[in-house]
């Protein structure tokens, strides 16, 4: 009887933990002890560093992390002016680094028939390439039924396609090389429903699927796979978002709100999880995060809560307002 009494009060302090401590953390606790205690950003010195999506939000700071940490970069996007502005602040940020250890490259990647050839420019850059941050896409909001199906063509095209093509030339890179690095930036989004953004959400999940099969598939070949699933953070996203309609922006910007974690903690967070090669990671301040392990880790629990939370409080937990209504 003892025994029993001392192990359910274990799973009881287990469990108090995980509901508890998050409310006071920006990050999973797996995250929030490696980025304390274990290996910092600085461990990546020298390591090639291919980001998508690097001309703003998660991607910019990102880049700035690792330009600190001694990283070579490679920087791309669609738009060039910004891309040269994070590159002079990479080098701002490190004035160790050379004109030549950060290189633009101006690339969309919906392009997937252009992957190849842009790859192989990479890889001739630096001649080689040891992490790969597959950072670019963008948001939605719509309503479920409205949804044209050639919006959810565009989205995972962007989102997962696109992400796929590029992951699976670099694994072939690695595997020549003999090690390499995947991350992804997904969403909290990938991990349970969110609502307005159908589309979205399925190309995150997809994230998951493709990425969680690639990381069971190399882990004996010291090939990491890292999925980043950020919450709302202080970026634009809302103007650049994905709507009903093919070829369509939301066009809102995105108001500034203290229920948002700032890019450049994003960054920090993410910098850390490619050092100590994370497996997952999950990044937001403390509502988005505590929702998310009460849907993962205690379903049946969440399932009964989750009707009394209603759209309205997840919109103004991810947007800090109502940007759409139910449709009657």
């Amino acid at each position: 009887m003892v025994i029993l009494m001392i192990i359910g009060t274990c799973l009881l302090l287990y469990h108090l933990v995980y509901v508890l401590f998050v409310r006071f953390l920006d990050c999973d606790i797996k995250l929030f002890f490696y980025d304390k205690f274990g290996k910092s950003a600085d461990t990546l010195s020298g390591k090639v560093v291919w980001i998508t999506g690097a001309s703003s939000g998660i991607g910019e700071h990102l880049a700035y992390n690792l330009a600190k940490a001694g990283c070579k970069l490679i920087l791309s996007a669609r738009r060039v002016v910004e891309l040269h502005k994070v590159k002079s602040n990479c080098l701002l940020a490190n004035p160790k680094l050379q004109d030549h250890d950060i290189h633009v490259l101006v690339f969309d990647v919906r392009l997937v028939e252009s992957h190849e050839r842009i790859f192989d420019n990479v890889i001739s850059i630096f001649g080689r390439l040891d992490i790969l941050v597959n950072n670019a896409g963008r948001s939605q909001r719509a309503n479920w039924e409205k949804i044209h199906i050639g919006v959810d063509k565009e989205v995972f095209e962007l989102n997962t396609f696109a992400v796929i093509s590029l992951s699976r030339l670099a694994i072939k890179q690695f595997k020549r090389q003999g090690s390499g690095h995947i991350a992804v930036t997904s969403s909290l989004a990938g991990i349970f429903g969110v609502p307005f953004s159908a589309s979205y959400t399925g190309s995150k999940h997809a994230i998951h699927g493709y990425f969680d099969s690639l990381r069971l598939e190399k882990m004996s070949e010291n090939i990491a796979v890292t999925i980043v699933c950020p919450g709302p953070i202080q970026t634009d996203f809302l103007a650049e978002s994905f709507t009903e309609n093919i070829g369509e922006k939301y066009g809102i910007q995105t108001e500034i709100a203290s229920n948002k974690l700032s890019p450049a903690r994003c960054g920090k967070l993410f910098a850390s999880a490619l050092a100590n090669r994370l497996d997952e990671v999950w990044i937001s301040k403390a509502n988005p995060l505590q929702l998310t392990y009460f849907v993962k880790y205690y379903p049946n629990i969440s399932s009964l809560f989750m009707p009394y939370i209603g759209t309205a409080i997840f919109q103004r937990m991810r947007d800090s307002k109502i940007t759409m209504q139910v449709q009657q």
